[in-house]
């Protein structure tokens, strides 16, 4: 069953709810209070196809991935996040520039319960990494649909691991479960939890 994305939440009510939890002050908070999340038009698809060859450039470095003949990356099912029901495309803004993107599917890929939602892909500009940025993003994904959320992290992205780690247990005030995961030849940390929303 798909669910809608419930109202867009408060812009300003993830800073808040992060900078409360890790009591961030001075140049951090107004980095957090500045970010956008917005969905991804079709009319973006050449934004986000940029933004998704810098990130498998980055992801190349902890797995296979295939470069094409013209030295760019290719994200082939990008369309069915404006095809198919039960997909969602953002771009995370912050100060009003392109910082990133956001992909988000339903159905868990690790039990394949359909009510999951799965954080696919999350990638942060480098510019605005280590700033507020990337939590801050990631808590206005979390609200904006409530349930049950997974994010599955690649075991040797050991930069990507304490990100999640920190961002799902201050969302979450500790009330998450965190569990190791093999897809095919990939090993995964994976993390599990339940989103209010807004």
């Amino acid at each position: 069953m798909e669910r809608a994305a419930t109202h867009a939440p408060q812009p300003r009510l993830a800073w808040r709810k992060l900078c409360h939890n890790l009591r961030v002050t001075g140049p951090l908070e107004s980095r957090a209070r500045e970010v956008e999340l917005i969905p991804a038009r079709r009319s973006d698809e050449a934004t986000l196809g940029n933004l998704l060859s810098l990130y498998l450039y980055d992801f190349s470095e902890f797995t296979e991935i295939d470069m094409n003949e013209d030295g760019s990356f290719e994200y082939e099912p990008l369309s069915t996040y404006w095809d198919d029901a039960g997909r969602y495309a953002f771009l995370i803004h912050a100060g009003g520039q392109l910082a990133g993107f956001v992909l988000v599917h339903t159905g868990s890929v690790i039990t394949g319960d359909p009510e999951v939602f799965d954080v696919a892909q999350f990638f942060v500009l480098r510019a605005h990494r280590r700033s507020g940025v990337g939590m801050a993003a990631a808590y206005e994904t979390f609200e904006r649909f409530a349930g049950v959320w997974e994010v599955r992290v690649i075991e040797k992205n050991h930069a990507a691991q304490p990100f999640w780690e920190q961002t799902v247990s201050a969302f979450t005030s500790g009330k998450f479960e965190r569990f190791d995961h093999t897809l095919g030849d990939s090993k995964q940390v994976a993390y599990r939890f339940r989103s209010p929303a807004a």
